[in-house]
């Protein structure tokens, strides 16, 4: 068997990057992956403005008397241009364009307001204070984004600063999903004997809605050869990755593995983690695939560590990152066989001494799926690792933004 780290290696090695593009709105471009380098039109503040309410001076007036006049005001949107005499100072406002020949501004509450309708100062400012000069944000010509990079909240309104109406992106991903298994049953139908509900499909599309990907479901499809490679034929016709659920395992219903190699290739089959030791990449004549164990802890597992950077890589999404590693003391024993790499369910959090602590969640049976709603890490635990001690350190992994 594959180490985890190996299978993840090789999967990626093998993936390409998308090839297509298109070019959006930003309005509509939320969650898209950019197709390319933005750079930027313009300098960001375009001109040199004030970033405070108070009086614009020159140091060279000041140096002669601390009360000065009031040549005039500026506003944002509104500058001054008149004439503006020596010994005086000028009104100024947050935002507004720096009047030629300024050193600095003084706030307002460092001047006081004289009867006459000067003003006394109370402080000699330094050169530049209070001045945001254009180009400090960002300068004309500079790299904003780069390719690979999400589009979120946080990135579109930078370009809309910068006047960019369109964003080039890459197509989105289409993900065909299906399950596999007599015995299942859509989610929200009444349950008969031997009968259990699909949630793994429902799982999976939860999660790949929070993915750069269109989803295709393709439903549940029964224990039978030729519907299974009609399926395998129509969905890849339609997507560029297809993800199964079940069916990847060695009974005697258990179709994918034969399909796959028939309708393509089979790439690796097995991986050395626990749960999550069925897993299947190949490749058929037209769409990459994935087929997920049937057990809803180990699905979910491989997703994770395997089938969110795939979706990644395949989407161009060069800026993702790896979920966190980090290392904790375990609070209790934790069970553990040597052989496969295990991703325990677990609890972490910040001790009284400033530590992180961890302790597993429930039982860790692959088809027992509560103890994530009471967890908020992987406890990982090296394959060549045996049973783990109290107060032993051990490495987690955060759950990333997938499961927020």
């Amino acid at each position: 068997m594959l180490s985890l780290q190996q299978a993840l290696t090789q999967m990626l090695d093998q993936l390409p990057l998308p090839q297509q593009c298109e070019t959006l709105p930003l309005s509509q471009a939320s969650q898209r992956i950019c197709a390319d380098d933005i750079i930027s039109p313009i300098n960001v503040p375009s001109f040199d403005n004030s970033a405070m309410d108070g009086y614009a001076v020159r140091l060279a007036d000041l140096a002669q008397s601390h009360t000065l006049n009031v040549a005039g005001k500026a506003f944002a949107g509104n500058p001054f241009n008149g004439e503006w005499l020596p010994q005086s100072a000028i009104r100024i406002m947050t935002g507004a364009m720096i009047p030629a020949g300024t050193d600095a501004v003084v706030m307002q509450e460092n001047v006081q307001l004289n009867e006459d309708g000067t003003v006394t100062f109370n402080e000699i400012p330094k050169l530049g204070q209070n001045i945001r000069r254009a180009g400090e944000d960002v300068k004309k010509g500079d790299v904003v984004l780069k390719t690979g990079e999400k589009l979120t909240a946080l990135s579109l309104p930078l370009l809309a600063s910068l006047g960019i109406a369109e964003v080039p992106v890459f197509a989105r991903l289409k993900v065909a999903i299906l399950s596999t298994g007599d015995e299942l049953v859509p989610v929200g139908e009444p349950l008969s004997e031997g009968k259990i509900y699909d949630t793994n499909r429902f799982t999976v599309k939860l999660l790949l809605e929070k993915l750069p990907c269109e989803i295709l479901d393709f439903g549940i499809l029964p224990d039978d050869e030729a519907l299974f490679e009609k399926a395998f034929l129509q969905a890849q016709e339609q997507a560029d990755l297809v993800i199964t659920s079940g069916g990847v395992s060695v009974g005697e219903a258990d179709f994918t593995k034969n399909i796959l190699e028939k309708l393509g290739t089979v790439n690796f089959w097995k991986i050395a983690m626990k749960p999550g030791k069925p897993f299947a990449f190949g490749k058929l004549e037209k769409a990459w695939f994935c087929g997920l164990p049937g057990n809803p802890v180990s699905a979910f597992v491989t997703f994770y560590q395997l089938v969110q950077p795939a979706i990644a890589k395949l989407s161009g999404y060069s800026q993702w990152q790896a979920p966190q590693q980090l290392k904790a003391i375990a609070s209790e024993n934790l069970k553990k066989g040597i052989g496969r790499k295990d991703f325990q369910r677990g609890f972490y959090w910040l001790n009284e001494q400033g530590q992180l602590e961890v302790k597993a969640i429930g039982f860790q049976g692959s088809h027992l799926f509560s103890a994530f709603i009471e967890s908020n890490c992987f406890i990982v635990l090296e394959a060549e690792r045996g049973n783990v001690q109290a107060g032993e350190m051990v490495t987690i992994e955060p759950f990333n933004e997938l499961l927020s």
